[in-house]
């Protein structure tokens, strides 16, 4: 590993312990050179995911886009930021036991939905209207039925 402040590469360990979130290790390290200690992290490196669209592009995963949707939809409820996370989570975990590494966005939009619907049935009609592209309030109403 490269110093960041002399650019040795010779260092020692000093600690490694499971980052806060258990993705990686966590590893506290002293240069062998300057003696000034740095951080690294050791992750699992991950085939990424590519997204199929409605219209067959193709784009990659981007984790920062599904979350962005979920907080969208959650927007003034009393659900709180760590049960989003929580489902932001899940859901990124289940995309990634997926067999293929390209999946269909309505796969994803499906899986969030259906997630959404257990937890705030107002979240879920505002996911569902982007995600299904309600035109009228025939669709809206058809939605509120069968959450009713």
């Amino acid at each position: 590993m490269k110093c960041p402040f002399c650019g040795k590469k010779q260092s020692d360990v000093v600690e490694t312990r499971i980052a806060e979130d258990n993705s990686a290790l966590r590893r506290r390290r002293m240069c062998a050179s300057c003696k000034k200690r740095y951080t690294t992290y050791e992750r699992i490196d991950r085939i990424p995911i590519v997204v199929i669209k409605r219209d067959g592009r193709r784009d990659l995963y981007d984790r920062s886009k599904l979350q962005s949707g979920i907080i969208k939809s959650f927007e003034k409820t009393k659900v709180s930021g760590e049960t989003i996370q929580k489902l932001v989570d899940e859901v990124e975990e289940q995309l990634r036991r997926q067999k293929e590494t390209e999946i269909q966005s309505a796969f994803i939009g499906n899986l969030i939905a259906k997630k959404i619907k257990n937890i705030d049935k107002v979240a879920y009609i505002r996911f569902a209207s982007v995600f299904k592209r309600f035109v009228d309030v025939e669709e809206f109403e058809k939605e509120l039925k069968k959450l009713l």
